[in-house]
């Protein structure tokens, strides 16, 4: 094991706990339709870190640190995705009514799944309502995707993989393998963390189950990202 493991937890425990878009979209899609969605939003952000670890590892990320204009347009890319999600969001909150969800789950606000009736092998009438499988999966590829879009557009976790994991690593260690292991713990923590941040989420999602109370929540949420998307478009620190 490398032989400053328990330092490099501390930090990477810090900055997985920061709150940040990825947050922001996890709590968001939390809310509004559950502990999978969160999870799977999650699930779409740690995959997004382990391709910047891979980049880094690589080299690849000291193209982006060396390119002002590559870093740029990554930057902007992702401030336009996040600008993309608030305003869908902004447009769900002022056109659903109660008792209806946006349907178009992949463009940004995911779509809750609908109950329909299950009839009785005997013909005489509905038993339980069951999940629409359609609705579920395309939910579930939305959220997903949207943990992971978010994710790569943010040059900064490519700098930040860049920047961190050579510090970790001691002099008379393989230099390679460490930083190979070190990305690999780095993945780790964001995964328990996603998936024990998704489960505590579930039972307030539950409470909020009102169209009051979601388009509450999808106009703050999107406000939110639109806030952020500027703040990351005007931010000209690297």
């Amino acid at each position: 094991m490398p032989e400053l493991l328990f330092p490099f937890l501390g930090v990477v425990a810090l900055l997985t706990v920061t709150p940040g878009p990825d947050m922001l979209l996890v709590v968001r899609n939390g809310l509004s339709a559950g502990s999978r969605a969160a999870w799977l939003t999650g699930l779409g952000c740690c995959l997004g870190i382990s391709i910047h670890a891979t980049a880094a590892v690589l080299g690849l990320s000291a193209i982006l640190a060396a390119s002002a204009t590559a870093y740029t347009v990554v930057k902007l890319a992702g401030a336009a995705y996040l600008a993309y999600l608030g305003i869908r969001m902004l447009i769900s909150a002022l056109m659903s009514v109660d008792g209806e969800e946006d349907a178009d789950a992949g463009s940004g606000t995911p779509s809750i799944p609908v109950a329909t009736a299950v009839t009785r092998g005997d013909g005489e009438g509905p038993t339980a309502p069951a999940v629409d499988t359609r609705v579920a999966s395309h939910t579930s590829a939305a959220v997903f995707r949207q943990g992971l879009i978010t994710n790569l557009l943010n040059p900064k976790i490519a700098l930040l993989f860049l920047t961190l994991l050579p510090q970790f690593v001691a002099h008379d260690e393989p230099r390679l393998r460490t930083t190979v292991v070190l990305a690999a713990i780095f993945l780790c923590v964001a995964v328990v963390w996603w998936r024990t941040f998704s489960l505590a989420i579930g039972p307030i999602s539950r409470v909020l189950h009102g169209g009051r109370a979601r388009r509450l929540l999808d106009g703050l949420a999107g406000s939110a990202l639109l806030a952020i998307s500027a703040v990351v478009a005007l931010d000209g620190n690297r």
